[in-house]
């Protein structure tokens, strides 16, 4: 036994200077982006378990006691005070939410917070839900995980509900929220009826169509400027068992944007539009339906997590042809929440293995703010070079020339292409994931 050990420390010691060498002529580029899969799986994902089974317990308790209305004026009043607490010390430097950069959905990290005044606005719950006027009240760090969590089981659902689970209410309104049913609804901040703010002063303010309307609609795509957002009262609709989805694989750039913006168009028969482009010239179109009835052979719950990811579900249409699922509620609005939607395969390349995804499928994804918080300096520098997500909205008569143009200046393909539908005629798209949709008010 003494000898073994003497071996195996030996061949360790040996190990080292060979690892050492592997890495110089390999370059830490090279390692960061091919093996960080290490350390996501070692130590990325169990934390991100642990961080979601509290969140689920403590929204669970705060949902039964039924306590996140009756703090959430005391919530507002300490954002009150730390704002006019800034003004007392002579507004020295502009403000901001402290919410840190790496906490964001987002992989950019905002250094802007470092040189301002950071104000606590940490409000993370469902406030009320008022089945008379069909809203829902709830704080602006609640994110879409929450709200389908929430209201699905009782029978509601939100007309716009963007599909990561991560996703806040106060970054789609402030920013941009945009899904597969915007083609009918428009915008989130379409579905929006009113917001609660703290204002420089430290005033609390309500704004609405008819209360304060010019604050009401300068609000949305202010990204903060105008105030903090301490609440937001968003219609809901009633929801359904099941979507009926309609796959419909196109194998040409006209057939694609013919076959898209012809299901666009159908406002009344389709209540989500989407399309998946692979290449310039292969594509899935596809439509979905809210349904209580379903064929019980063709339900697909692809939310589960031994399932395959969502964009190669959908990518096996191309060659099977045309198909119809039923899918359950949930798991359509989440679709690509496991994979965010397919960059995780740049980070774990085996991660739609089946193996893995029965084994481990439970753990995924890692939190991206915890990707972003690990990242470091060489891998931030290797999403800047190898990476462009961007979300920009063309018309949607351009969607051909538009796919060409981008094709041309940073060569997008081979990763899909999120198309998202609107009466505006306006199309949506995310580079790299290239995403593409429409809206509509």
């Amino acid at each position: 036994m003494l000898g073994l050990d003497i071996s195996l420390k030996n061949a360790f010691i040996l190990a080292i200077p060979l690892f050492i060498s592997w890495a110089k002529y390999r370059g830490l580029e090279y390692i960061i982006k091919h093996y960080r899969w290490v350390f996501v799986c070692l130590f990325l994902m169990p934390i991100s378990v642990v961080y979601d089974v509290f969140m689920f317990i403590r929204n669970w308790v705060v949902f039964r006691i039924n306590s996140a209305p009756k703090q959430h004026n005391n919530k507002v009043r300490y954002v009150q005070q730390q704002v006019k607490q800034w003004n007392a010390d002579g507004r020295k430097t502009k403000m901001c939410t402290a919410r840190p950069g790496w906490a964001t959905v987002s992989f950019r990290r905002g250094l802007y917070k470092n040189q301002l005044r950071n104000i606590e606005v940490n409000m993370i719950d469902i406030l009320e839900i008022n089945e008379t006027k069909m809203t829902v009240r709830v704080e602006p760090l609640v994110t879409m995980g929450q709200v389908t969590a929430f209201l699905n089981p009782l029978g509601w659902t939100l007309p716009v509900l963007p599909e990561l689970d991560d996703l806040t209410v106060g970054g789609l309104i402030m920013g941009v929220g945009i899904e597969t049913s915007s083609h009918k609804y428009g915008l989130f901040q379409h579905c929006c009826v009113s917001y609660e703010l703290v204002l420089a002063d430290g005033s609390v303010v309500s704004c609405s169509a008819t209360e304060n309307p010019d604050l009401f609609y300068a609000v949305p795509w202010s990204y903060g400027t105008l105030g903090f957002l301490v609440s937001a009262e968003i219609k809901i609709i009633p929801s359904k068992k099941y979507v009926k989805m309609e796959y419909f694989p196109v194998h040409s750039k006209e057939e694609m944007a013919r076959k898209f913006q012809e299901q666009t168009l159908l406002k009344e028969k389709n209540e989500f539009v989407e399309m998946l482009a692979y290449s310039l010239d292969e594509a899935v179109v596809m439509t979905a339906n809210l349904t209580d009835e379903a064929e019980p052979e063709k339900i697909n719950p692809i939310g589960y997590f031994w399932k395959p990811w969502f964009f190669k579900h959908v990518e096996r249409f191309l060659s099977s042809g045309p198909a119809v699922e039923y899918i359950p509620i949930r798991h359509y609005y989440h679709r690509h929440t496991r994979s965010i939607f397919w960059e995780l395969q740049d980070i774990i390349p085996f991660g739609n293995h089946p193996v893995f995804r029965y084994l481990f499928g439970w753990a995924v994804p890692p939190k991206i703010s915890l990707l972003k918080l690990t990242q470091g300096e060489t891998t931030k520098k290797l999403y800047e070079k190898y990476q462009i997500i961007q979300d920009m909205l063309v018309p949607l008569n351009k969607l051909s020339e538009a796919m060409e143009v981008f094709e041309k200046e940073i060569k997008y393909c081979p990763n899909p292409i999120l198309h998202q539908s609107s009466p505006l005629g306006l199309h949506y798209l995310s580079l790299n994931s290239l995403r593409l949709g429409a809206f509509g008010i």
